[in-house]
């Protein structure tokens, strides 16, 4: 009896460190992840610019209309202008109602999976690590997914300074008078395949924390954790998501397509061929400078936190 009150304390604990650090991250990081939509949406205003070839047998020049995808600074300005400082603050609602539960979920679901598969597999072994945060991530990208669909609706939705803006429950409200229930889990498909990016993060996190514990217990005998390992933790954490959403990206401009109203964009495959071929392989990476700016920082926030809040309240970490 008192070791399953311990394992319910223990579950406890990573829901409220999951939900604590989540929040915290989503505020911060807000105005970049509106930035980072906007940039991913097909609805981009591509700028025309004319390019001078030169002919290869006459020498004459010949001018060819093209097309240039407006940078960071850019996209911010128009928004500013023309919406507003409070438009980069549009989706926070679900955000802040999704990321608490979410968050709480994911590390609830990767704690308890990792103390199933380390009594299957090689304890704490890469294996075990990246299989504990592909179920965490499918178990969380199911359940959450009507909240992130409502998010980015309301992150696309252009309207100029003094124009009504929908709010949370009427944006749900319009998606399931215009789409239905089937219209909440647009972009899911596209979610599953991002699983990939949270189990190359939690591979590469958990082999550096387990690095910096050897050999902090090599440099100070088992001493308490002070500030300096929570800063190595943040560094960890940052570096490991750098290298996941480099990789796995292009899903993420997948998933933002197949959340547009009334788009060509149906399934997973057939956008990712039609972005393809209408915008070339460019296109996938378009809006990454933003979200490593946003996730980065967001991710060395929430695992820190988490951490730490385990580290405060619990008898061990994760």
């Amino acid at each position: 009896v008192l070791k399953e009150t311990m394992a319910q304390k223990d579950t406890l604990l990573h829901l409220f460190a999951g939900g604590c650090s989540g929040t915290v991250g989503a505020i911060v990081t807000c105005p970049l992840e509106v930035l980072k939509t906007r940039l991913q949406s097909s609805g981009l205003t591509l700028r025309p610019v004319f390019q001078v070839q030169l002919g290869t047998v006459s020498g004459t020049g010949v001018i060819r209309p093209g097309t240039v995808t407006p940078g960071l600074l850019q996209v911010l300005r128009s928004i500013l202008e023309k919406e507003g400082p409070r438009s980069l603050f549009r989706g926070l609602g679900p955000n802040l109602i999704g990321v608490a539960p979410s968050r709480a979920i994911y590390f609830a679901a990767y704690s308890k999976s990792k103390e199933i598969f380390n009594g299957l597999l090689v304890p704490n072994s890469g294996a075990v690590h990246m299989s504990s945060a592909g179920v965490a991530a499918f178990v969380t990208n199911s359940l959450m997914n009507p909240v992130w669909m409502v998010k980015t609706r309301m992150q696309l939705e252009k309207k100029a300074r003094g124009e009504k803006k929908m709010n949370a429950l009427q944006c749900a409200r319009y998606v399931y008078r215009t789409e239905g229930i089937r219209g909440f889990y647009r972009g899911l498909t596209a979610s599953y395949a991002g699983i990939s990016e949270t189990m190359i993060c939690f591979l590469i996190y958990e082999t550096l924390k387990k690095k910096l514990s050897e050999s902090q217990l090599t440099s100070r005998s088992g001493e308490q954790k002070g500030a300096c390992d929570f800063l190595s933790l943040m560094m960890a954490a940052a570096f490991s998501k750098g290298c996941a959403s480099c990789v796995a990206y292009p899903h993420e401009v997948i998933r933002t397509r197949l959340r547009e109203e009334g788009s060509k964009y149906r399934y997973f495959f057939q956008t990712g061929r039609l972005i393809a071929v209408e915008e070339g392989y460019a296109a996938f990476y378009r809006g990454l400078v933003p979200q490593l700016i946003r996730q980065i920082p967001n991710t060395a926030i929430v695992l820190s936190t988490y951490e730490l809040i385990i580290h405060l309240l619990g008898d061990k970490a994760l």
